[in-house]
């Protein structure tokens, strides 16, 4: 039966003949494929001009490019066991598929739920900055349309791309990605040659006294946010080639080649700025996201920032594709395997791609946005911000969770020939810290998102729902297939 035929009789999703129904399209992806998915989701120019300069103005100053090293080690001791249970968990539910596996069905359920969440939350939060983004740059060529019309066309332009297969995604993803990094990099290269404000570089970013210095919370929270997106690379692992090398090469790369980036960028924009003038001049802009624009007319000059603001916008268009690609998958999965109606584990007879999920996130992005719209609400402050911050909430959540099932999974099933150090010792630790974030972010919600009243409790709260809708779909599945219900994200 080739790949594209359909069987004649299923059982529980899978077909008659022991092949899997409905299966996602396989060998599509190698390591670089998967790295630009997921680094395109943590929007490398949208972090370092937007939200950088915000770290640093709100949280520690300069000493943010030694925050962003220090998130690097804790992300790349997540990795660690992560990475050891990806070699024997191949499910694109990913997050779920692990909670699932090492805490149990019902804590996977949970996971779900929440991660649909978190990523439509940060799908749609970002189109809110992509329209008004959009509505700034091209209003000034003389292109004057409202943002949520900018917000309609990029929806249209994703749901073609999310509704065919994974590997023309990926590609496109490739060059918009690879333009970002080429922009910042000649900027950065330009300060370098000039040795900063000063004329000399300084490192005193990485000192503790300077990383310690303001309310180094907020910027450790920040550096956190820059790197949502790269846990994905899990997602894609029944569409890898070689997932047991691919999968690691992926995540640990990921995490390095953001971290290294970010880090050399913040030292760069401090020395750029000068050390000590560093804060007073972010205070001193009407907007503090147009700083590195303001870096890179006086060091680089010419077409640059103007190219910035157009590589800015597409920035933004890549992580909403990469957004919408992984919750379309985790829907995907929740179907599949029961948690949710089975129309939803079903993928294009051609382009093996999991088109009705995509189809329903692309219903639900235009329905918020055209209550964003309809409530005339800022595409922004209110949109970007407060959905963007709950999808970071709910996914600091789930990598905690996922720490303390990966020592649930090797508890049961033995070491399964990984180390201690993976299996034990360091999920333990970052489940602790990360865990210990959740409660922080939770706590302080409407204070870092501007969120009054009672939206501060209620938008926080919706991560506990998530999770307890997500534990009653596993408890209904459970009454209704004991054997599906085991069997949830299995290895497959």
């Amino acid at each position: 039966m080739s790949v594209t035929d359909t069987p004649t009789k299923t059982q529980g999703g899978v077909a008659a003949s022991g092949l899997e129904a409905n299966q996602l399209r396989s060998n599509a992806l190698g390591a670089a494929s998967i790295m630009f998915l997921v680094i395109s989701a943590a929007a490398p120019l949208t972090a370092v001009a937007g939200g950088v300069p915000l770290a640093m103005l709100l949280g520690n100053g300069a000493g943010v490019a030694g925050a962003v090293g220090l998130v690097t080690l804790i992300l790349l001791l997540f990795a660690v066991g992560y990475v050891a249970m990806s070699r024997h968990v191949r499910n694109a539910g990913a997050f779920y598929a692990f909670a699932a596996q090492g805490l149990g069905g019902h804590f996977g359920g949970a996971a779900a739920m929440v991660a649909i969440l978190s990523y439509n939350c940060m799908q749609i939060g970002i189109l809110g900055l992509l329209g008004a983004a959009s509505a700034g740059t091209f209003g000034a060529m003389g292109l004057s349309l409202p943002w949520w019309v900018w917000s309609y066309i990029f929806i249209a332009l994703t749901a073609v791309l999310g509704y065919r297969q994974v590997d023309l995604s990926a590609k496109i993803l490739v060059v918009l990605v690879a333009l970002e990094y080429l922009i910042v990099l000649v900027i950065d290269l330009a300060i370098l040659g000039a040795g900063g404000d000063s004329g000399t570089l300084s490192m005193a970013p990485f000192a503790p006294s300077q990383v310690l210095s303001g309310v180094p919370s907020i910027a450790i929270l920040f550096c956190f946010a820059f790197f949502i997106g790269f846990e994905s690379t899990t997602i894609y692992s029944e569409e890898a080639r070689d997932p047991k090398r691919s999968i690691p090469v992926a995540t640990y790369g990921s995490v390095l080649l953001i971290g290294v980036f970010y880090m050399f960028t913040a030292w760069l924009m401090a020395n750029g700025a000068g050390e000590d003038k560093l804060v007073p001049t972010l205070a001193g802009l009407a907007d503090p996201t147009t700083f590195l624009f303001d870096l890179a007319g006086r060091y680089v000059g010419g077409p640059v920032p103007t190219i910035m603001g157009l590589l800015f916008i597409t920035s933004l268009f890549a992580a909403v594709l990469a957004f919408h690609n992984g919750v379309a998958r985790y829907k995907y999965v929740a179907g599949r395997e029961g948690l949710l109606p089975d129309r939803l584990g079903q993928t294009h007879a051609e382009f093996r791609s999991p088109h009705v999920g995509s189809v329903i996130q692309t219903i639900i992005a235009s329905l918020v946005i055209a209550l964003f719209a309809w409530q005339g609400l800022d595409p922004v402050l209110n949109l970007f911000t407060w959905l963007t911050q709950l999808g970071t909430l709910g996914v600091l959540g789930l990598m905690g969770l996922v720490s303390f099932a990966v020592i649930g999974f090797f508890r049961k099933k033995g070491d399964l020939g990984e180390s201690l150090l993976a299996t034990k010792i360091l999920p333990l630790v970052t489940g602790v810290i990360l865990l210990g974030l959740f409660i922080v972010i939770f706590k302080q919600f409407g204070a870092m998102t501007g969120a009054e009243g009672w939206l501060g409790i209620a938008l926080p709260s919706l991560v506990i729902v998530a999770a307890a809708v997500g534990m009653i779909l596993a408890w209904n599945l459970r009454n209704r297939d004991q054997v599906r219900f085991g069997a949830l994200g299995r290895h497959r």
